[in-house]
Parts: structure tokens; sequence; C-alpha cells
């Protein structure tokens, strides 16, 4: 068994030439600071919850990514976050879907987890959960970045929506999945959704199966893409079962699913994931995601492309 840990902070259209040196250096340094964050947790002999939601949290106070602080704006110029957390051990999960002004959506979808007899809580009701527990708000300037409202200009009287910085993608979401000391899994995620999008539409990020699981038998997975498709695909369920019930490795789980089901689908996107053993799988059929992976004494690993 080898402990560890992966995140990611989207997939979509990322391109070299889309990109700036700078632009560059910063994404690789913020993702370095999250997979940090989190890996401290596991090498204190910190459980498999406590590591992805130390990651996630991270991802969410950084601007770069869709997610908390860098959430993107939806057609009525507000935020509207969703957000996911599952144990392997107990099967354990929470969710939360179209919140607005709490800083951390993990945190919240943490306490439905541990602190409520429910799964999923929506909108206002999940908001005043959260007050009733004390987490912490921000008020809409904490969450406005100049980018992000740019994009949403671009497609002002549109109906058409967007993700990130390329008008061709729809995603943007972060996640972390772990394997702690004590050999349990844990995955977690956590997404601003669509630019411009409408009608509280909600994603995959918050559907525990389809855009996070996690099984101490099989794997932790956390999914980044188009959500329409990972939804219909049950994609971290589905590799899940292809494990369980077919007997493929994660590997071969992950690219059945990945760079099979989903492309002739059309969905397109990527996911992270680990299995028991601590092997890790940062598979995508996009042009890119914000990714990277630590195992317990080894090197990080960080890449975009």
């Amino acid at each position: 068994m080898k402990p560890g840990i992966a995140i990611h902070g989207g997939a979509g259209t990322i391109a070299p030439s889309l990109m700036t040196p700078e632009k560059e250096a910063a994404y690789m340094l913020a993702l370095n600071n999250c997979l940090a964050a989190g890996y401290t947790v596991l090498e204190k002999g910190g459980s498999a919850l406590d590591i992805v939601e130390t990651a996630v949290r991270a991802l969410e106070d950084c601007e770069l990514f869709n997610a908390g602080k860098g959430a993107v704006f939806t057609h009525d110029g507000r935020h509207e976050m969703d957000a996911s957390i599952m144990e392997g051990k107990t099967l354990m999960a929470g969710a939360v879907s179209g919140v607005s002004n709490v800083r951390n959506p993990v945190q919240l979808a943490r306490a439905v987890m541990e602190q409520s007899q429910f799964v999923l809580l929506s909108g206002k009701g999940a908001e005043e959960f959260a007050q009733t527990k004390g987490l912490p708000f921000e008020d809409d300037a904490y969450f406005y970045t100049a980018n992000r409202f740019s994009q949403l200009e671009e497609l002002r009287g549109s109906e058409a929506v967007r993700l990130d910085d390329s008008p061709k993608t729809k995603m943007g979401t972060v996640g972390c999945v772990a394997l702690d000391i004590h050999g349990n899994l844990a995955a977690s995620t956590s997404t601003g959704g669509m630019t411009n999008k409408r009608y509280g539409r909600v994603g995959d990020s918050p559907i525990i199966g389809a855009g996070t699981y996690a099984n101490n038998h099989t794997c932790a997975i956390s999914c980044t893409g188009h959500g329409e498709f990972f939804i219909k695909a049950v994609v971290a369920y589905d590799i899940s079962c292809l494990m369980e019930y077919k007997g493929m490795t994660l590997a071969e789980a992950c690219n059945e699913v990945v760079k099979n089901k989903l492309v002739k689908m059309g969905g397109e996107g990527g996911l992270i994931a680990m299995d028991p053993l601590g092997n890790i799988e940062l598979s995508f059929n996009s042009e890119g995601m914000y990714r990277g992976s630590q195992s317990l004494g080894s090197d990080a690993i960080v890449g975009i492309y």
C-alpha cells in the first residue's frame, strides 16, 4: 500500500498557445501549494477525509480555479457553488448545490455528511444549515474576480455557457482523492459551475456516483468535465463497478470510461483516481487538465497539458 494524494483544478481546452509563461507559472505554483496542503495532512497521519477537505479548501481559496473564491458568474451575475465529499470506509457522503456566499462549500458538504441525516442539500436551505453550524460566509466582493466577470460580459445577452479561458470548453472544477496511512480512501469535488448558467443548473460535482465516489474496496474518484455527460454516464460509480464486477484494474477502468465510453457519448473531461493499493490515475480526454499527485515519501508531480 502506498498512501498518497491527487488533485485536479479542472480539465478542458488548456492549450499551450492560450497560456503566457506568467500564467503557466502561476498555475503550477498554485497546484504545488494546494497539493502540499493536503500532503502535509497525509504526512502527519491525518485521515483521508481531512486530506481531501484540506486540499479542496486550498483550491477553493485560490482565485485561479473555478470553485470558491474563483467561481464563475451565473447569468444573473451571482455565484452558485456545488461541492461533495465521500468516505470510502463507511460510504458516508455529503453534498451541497447552488450555494452562495459560503466561503468553502467543501466544508459545508462535510458538515452535511457528519452533522445531518441527509446527503444533499441545496440553495437557501443549505445556506441556512451552514449558518446553524457556524461556517464562514463571505460577501459578494470576496468572490469577485475581474477575469471571471469579463467572461460573463462576453456572453451577456446570449444563451451560451462556458468555463475558464476558452469559449470551446465547459469544464472547471477542483477535486482531490486520497489514501491515508490507515488504508482508507476519500474523494471530494467542488465547482462554481458554468459561466452564464441559468435556471439553477447543477452539474455532476455534487452528485455522488457521477462526479464523486469513494469505496475502500475499489477506488476514490473526483471528476471534472462537461457535467451533463458525467451524470448520464454515472462516471465515478461506473469505474468502481468495472473494478468490482469485472475485475478491471484502476487504470483499465479509467481508460474504458474516459477514453472510450465518454468519447462515444461526446463527453469531454477527465478525472483523478486512487485504488486501495495507492495506485494513482490522472485520466483525461481533453487537451489538458490541471493536476498534481504525490505518494508518501515521493516527490510531487504537477502538470497542465
